[in-house]
């Protein structure tokens, strides 16, 4: 019997408006606009009577709440353990969709509109994905990709045993993986993985942005395979960009944030997003059309198009219809997977619930053959740092020595708390989050620990970001116990829920960001090598695991709702032009706008460019999801706001008259449209 194989799509946008933007923590970095919009893209498997769900979600992190939500909606025969639904961990996503309070600390608490969003969304792509299953080709391909990641944190890295560091010659993890799903000789889905964090998109941006793994996955389906997000019918191609152990992966080379390959952050977003699209699509193989030919249309940005906050170069990947390549699939027949291999051996799961506070690690995984304990989660001095190359975090910390804190943790508390020493030293401790959640739910402590198999591939799901040393030892752990080739077994990071930070026992002593962000422990990692221990050797001997206990669910504390009226400019409608400007390649329209949480348009589009045909109608070529677009909201006084749209226009773009609409919603009057006055591209 052979696989079956579904893909979906939907959009899963939260507010992009006055919403803390979730990643970086810092309370001043609210959403003012839309630059890509975000996406959930699902793939739904079945064999032999087994299924199993992977949705690849554009979030910043992965909300056990949300996962609760999306698994309630499920149809019977789908749940925990065989569903994964993880975030490429972008951190420009709009937050407030968690019930622990520190991810809603810049949000001003649970924001029901962007959780709707996001739970709608996941549901909508994961129901698709399950009703499109069909007989499928499912094939595998492994490479290399070594321009697109940094460690971040070397000094940490370099303190592992020489065995651990010669498998990673350069510090990075260059691994790039793709599964494909193959119909009738076509080309209809794609999931790559690759190690490198999401944050080409500094913190000084305000635009919400599904960053560098965002912009491979449009460029993909967007550019390459001609997929319009707004259509009704399935697309042609679903293609997303995974995560795995990015803990210390940074895409930014320069080593400083918005640093490298350019000076400017949406052409690193770019450039590093390209990449991994290209690196992903050349082990396709040959007879593959239109695989990493080309840059699109008009990416090439001058330096002078470049600028800091709210503006991006003046590339845009939006050609005409006849300017795309053609959809990323060959005619049927063609040998288009040339480079990879055909997979077989069926569907098998296994997954179970670890209480993280209090774990006894046996000798044999600790590493000193000594039995150890994990403790209840505390955040070191240097997790407050933030990583300095991709974003500095609250001043007063840094990296390693913390003086004052090392003082306190070492002469105050681990002196008169041994289990605690054992556990946590030489943490400089700073938040005590275990202690807290018995007041406050803050952080969650039960981690959803999880092993995939899809024919020869296996997905350690860890719900925390995994050092690529860390992630090399659980895979050593699962791939020595099924027999598995070491490159076929993966860590999917951000998986079922968030705990922040993995690494290795010795990486964990340099205290740097990761392992101060390392809440439960030196012994975290040998407890979760534990853990998926047991679940490879149930999965090899065919034997059931016991499920554990989920984290109790945490009641919604509900937000004070926004009470800032709309109202038009005097003497004005909504959706009247404030201003039209176009240089050079650059249309800007200005609006009189509504607050754009009063209808997030998830599955729409609050702009399009319209181009004007031979018979008088207008047809759409860009949307607020398309590169070359950037949405902007702004209040200009009291209950008054402008919305500014910009088109970089493509230098691929068809000559003729175009014009911009701007869709918005004022409640209780309803939905309005304001449309430019018509210009000419040449």
């Amino acid at each position: 019997m052979g696989f079956r194989a579904g893909r979906g799509i939907a959009d899963i946008t939260g507010e992009t408006a006055e919403c803390g933007l979730l990643g970086y923590g810092k309370a001043d970095q609210q959403s003012a606009g839309l630059h890509t919009r975000q996406r959930a893209r699902a793939f739904a498997f079945e064999e032999g009577g087994a299924r199993l769900l992977l949705v690849v979600c554009e979030l910043p992190l992965m909300s056990d709440a949300v996962v609760r939500e999306v698994l309630r909606r499920l149809p019977e025969g789908y749940g925990a353990a065989n569903v994964m639904l993880t975030a490429t961990h972008t951190h420009c996503g709009p937050g407030g969709y968690f019930h622990h309070r520190l991810y809603n600390s810049n949000t001003g608490g649970f924001r029901a509109a962007t959780f709707g969003a996001i739970t709608d969304g996941i549901t909508e792509a994961a129901l698709a994905a399950i009703a499109d299953l069909e007989p499928a080709r499912l094939r595998l391909a492994q490479g290399e990709l070594k321009n697109a990641s940094v460690n971040r944190s070397r000094r940490a890295f370099d303190r592992n045993p020489a065995a651990d560091r010669a498998h990673f010659p350069d510090a990075v993890d260059p691994a790039t993986t793709l599964l494909t799903v193959e119909r009738g000789g076509r080309l209809h889905a794609a999931v790559n993985w690759f190690a490198t964090h999401n944050t080409s998109m500094t913190n000084r941006n305000r635009l919400v942005s599904a960053d560098n793994k965002g912009y491979a996955a449009l460029h993909w389906e967007r550019t390459v395979a001609g997929v319009d997000h707004l259509a009704a019918t399935a697309p042609e191609l679903v293609a997303a960009f995974a995560q795995t152990n990015a803990g210390d992966m940074s895409p930014n080379l320069g080593l400083a944030p918005g640093l490298g390959p350019t000076g400017d952050q949406f052409e690193n977003t770019r450039v590093i997003g390209l990449r991994q699209y290209e690196a992903a699509a050349a082990l396709i193989g040959a007879g593959q059309p239109a695989v990493g030919e080309r840059p699109s249309e008009g990416e090439q940005a001058s330096e002078g198009d470049r600028a800091s906050e709210g503006r991006r170069p003046s590339e845009g990947e939006q050609g005409s219809k006849g300017d795309r390549a053609p959809g990323g699939s060959p005619d049927p027949g063609d040998e288009w997977v040339s480079g990879a291999r055909e997979i077989s051996g069926g569907l098998d799961f296994r997954a179970t619930h670890l209480h993280l506070s209090a774990v006894e690690v046996r000798p044999e995984f600790t590493g000193d053959q000594r039995p150890h304990r994990t403790s209840p989660p505390v955040g070191g001095a240097a997790a407050f740092a933030g990583a300095r190359v991709d974003g500095p975090g609250f001043k007063g910390f840094r990296p390693g020595a913390n003086p004052l804190w090392d003082a306190v943790s070492r002469r105050l508390v681990y002196p008169f708390a041994p289990a605690l020493r054992d556990a946590q030293y030489p943490k400089a401790l700073a938040l005590p989050a275990g202690p807290v959640n018995r007041v406050v739910p803050v952080i969650p402590e039960s981690a959803p620990v999880q092993l995939l198999r899809i024919g020869p591939l296996f997905l350690i799901g860890i719900p925390a970001e995994v050092t690529i040393v860390a992630g090399l030892r659980l895979r050593r752990t699962v791939a020595a116990i099924v027999g598995a080739a070491l490159s076929d077994v993966l860590v999917a990071g951000y998986s079922n829920g968030y705990l922040h930070y993995v690494t290795t026992p010795e990486e964990y002593d340099a205290q740097e960001y990761e392992g101060g962000s390392t809440l439960f422990g030196r012994w975290e990692l040998p407890a979760l090598c534990q853990t998926v221990a047991g679940l490879a050797t149930a999965m090899r001997d065919g034997t059931p695991v016991d499920p554990g206990s989920p984290e109790p669910a945490v009641p919604v504390r509900a937000r004070r709702p926004r009470t800032a009226a709309d109202a038009p400019h005097p003497g004005r409608r909504f959706g009247d032009v404030l201003d039209f400007s176009l240089i050079g390649r650059r249309a800007t329209v200005a609006f009189v706008a509504a607050h754009p949480s009063n209808d997030l348009r998830r599955g729409g589009s609050y702009l399009f460019v319209e181009r004007l045909c031979g018979d008088g109608s207008w047809a759409r070529t860009a949307d607020d999801g398309d590169w070359s677009t950037v949405f902007r909201w702004a209040r200009s006084g009291g209950a008054t706001s402008v919305a500014t749209v910009t088109w970089n226009i493509p230098e691929g773009a068809e000559p003729g008259t175009y014009r911009i609409s701007y869709h918005g919603d004022s409640p209780p009057k309803g939905p309005f449209t304001g449309v430019s006055e018509p210009f000419e591209v040449r």
